[in-house]
């Protein structure tokens, strides 16, 4: 059997917003939320935290998918590097500026196409954009 969510893009307009319908709809059962982390995002779709309880097949509906590449594009990503640069004692310096000239000349990708990336590493996990 197929286990199905839904994001509704309409809801998301950064980061912080994406995050938020990711809890609003994987992890509503939950007494905690994850926090805007790529790696919380990668754990939480091997399954077993949250809504994803296994590594059974799961069908991703993403409404409003287009407009969300835009909502976490190029400017958000941005942000979200230079955030990074500001706890020093946190993140390798030389990747974030690294990812962060990458992103500014073209060949990087946004915040989004990382999302997807992190979605695709799960063979389980079929998105389908609406």
């Amino acid at each position: 059997m197929t286990d199905t969510f839904t994001i509704d893009g309409k809801n998301v307009s950064d980061i912080s917003s994406f995050y938020d319908e990711i809890n609003r709809v994987f992890m509503a059962d939950e007494d905690w939320k994850l926090g805007p982390s790529l790696d919380a995002l990668n754990d939480m779709f091997h399954g077993g935290v949250g809504a994803i309880k296994g590594n059974g097949p799961v069908t991703l509906i993403w409404k409003e998918m287009e407009k969300n590449r835009t909502d976490l594009g190029v400017e958000v990503t941005r942000r979200f590097y230079l955030g990074k640069l500001e706890s020093p004692e946190q993140y390798d310096v030389m990747r974030i500026k690294r990812d962060l000239a990458e992103l500014e000349n073209g060949t990087g990708p946004t915040y989004f196409e990382i999302v997807l990336q992190v979605i695709a590493d799960h063979p389980n996990i079929t998105l389908l954009p609406r």
